[in-house]
């Protein structure tokens, strides 16, 4: 195994614009859904995502913080991150992590009503790069 550090990792990412963000839901099951990075590929360990207040995605995070990312690049490289999700609702942390191409979804920017952001602040990345794999562990 090579032994990745996270800059390696996150150089690798720098291309993956979606993620699969996996919550446990009230009943027990893993809800799955597709999110863009929305070009915010600077990665330290933190994603950022932008979502609707009264989504189920939501709930599930205000209820059990404990999520999952896995990112799928090209030729053989793939990520699993487990981590922790926070609820933003401040709109000056929003403007750090906004660009034109989300005004697709949100059309008042980020004077949207019923607007959150979810930051997922990794503990454990795993990769696989072809045939070598690793992790990474985060403090």
């Amino acid at each position: 195994m090579s032994g990745m550090s996270l800059p390696d990792v996150a150089e690798k990412m720098r291309d993956i614009d979606i993620a699969m963000l996996c919550t446990l839901t009230e009943g027990k099951a893993i809800a799955a859904r597709p999110m863009s990075n929305n070009r915010d590929v600077t990665y330290d360990g933190d994603s950022y995502y932008f979502t609707w207040e009264r989504s189920r995605m939501v709930s599930d995070i205000e209820r059990q913080p404990t999520v999952s990312l896995t990112f799928q690049g090209s030729k053989q490289f793939a990520v699993a991150v487990e981590g922790t999700a926070e609820l933003i609702r401040d709109k000056d942390q929003f403007e750090k992590h906004w660009n034109a191409d989300i005004d697709h979804w949100f059309e008042d920017g980020i004077d949207t009503p019923d607007i959150v952001m979810i930051k997922v602040h990794a503990e454990r990345i795993h990769y696989w790069d072809g045939e070598d794999g690793g992790e990474v562990k985060l403090g």
